[in-house]
C-alpha cells in the first residue's frame, strides 16, 4: 500500500521519514516532489567498464540553466536529503519531465528501508533541454513494509552509496565480486 500525505506526515513526525529542507507546497496526495540539485556530473571515459572505477567530473547548473544532451548519461540529485527508516520509497519522475523527454533513472526508482541520503538521478535525455536548479524533478512515493527488518541499509557494511553527500555519486559496480 501506498502512503496518503497524512500517513507520510505521520511518518515524518515519528521520524519514520525526512525530508529536509521540507516544504509542505511539495506534499502531493500521495507523494513527496523532490528537486533537482544545482549539481550534475558526467563520466570522464567514453566507454564505461563494469570492472572498473569510472571516474565522473562534476559541474554546477549555472542560473541560466544547462542544456542536456542525448547520448550522453547525466548524474544528477536531489535538492532534498532523506531519510526512510520504515517504508519502500520508490522516486518516479513527474510526468512534466516525461513530456520533456527527460528520464530521471535507467534502473534504480527504488530505495531500501534505511537509504539517507540525496538521491543520485541517472538522466538521459530523448532530445536536447534546458534544466535548472531548483526545478520539481521527481516524487517520492512511500509502500509499507510487511515484516520485520533484518537489515537497514545504512547499517550494512555492503552498501555501497551509505556516504553522505549533496553530489551525485558515480556507478560503484566495480565493488561487486562477479
Amino acid at each position: 500500500m501506498i502512503l496518503s500525505d497524512k500517513a507520510i506526515l505521520e511518518g515524518m513526525e515519528k521520524g519514520e521519514i525526512v525530508v529536509e529542507p521540507f516544504d509542505r507546497a511539495a506534499l502531493g496526495t500521495n507523494s513527496y516532489d523532490v528537486h533537482l540539485s544545482k549539481h550534475l556530473a558526467t563520466y570522464t571515459d567514453e566507454v564505461l567498464d563494469a570492472r572498473s572505477h569510472n571516474k565522473i567530473s562534476h559541474f554546477e547548473i549555472p542560473e541560466e540553466g544547462y542544456v542536456l544532451k542525448p547520448g550522453t548519461v547525466y548524474l544528477g540529485s536531489t535538492f532534498e536529503y532523506t531519510e526512510t527508516h520504515a517504508h519502500v520509497p520508490f522516486l518516479e519522475g513527474k510526468s512534466s519531465v516525461g513530456r520533456l523527454g527527460i528520464d530521471i533513472h535507467a534502473t534504480a526508482g527504488k530505495g531500501d528501508v534505511g537509504f539517507c541520503n540525496h538521491w543520485t538521478l541517472e538522466i538521459s535525455v530523448a532530445q536536447p533541454v534546458r534544466v535548472y536548479a531548483g526545478m520539481p524533478i521527481g516524487q517520492l512515493i512511500y509502500f509499507y513494509v510487511e515484516g520485520d527488518i533484518e537489515n537497514y541499509y545504512n547499517k550494512k557494511a555492503s552498501a555501497k552509496y551509505n556516504q553522505r553527500t549533496p553530489l551525485p555519486m558515480e556507478s560503484m559496480m566495480w565493488k561487486n565480486k562477479f
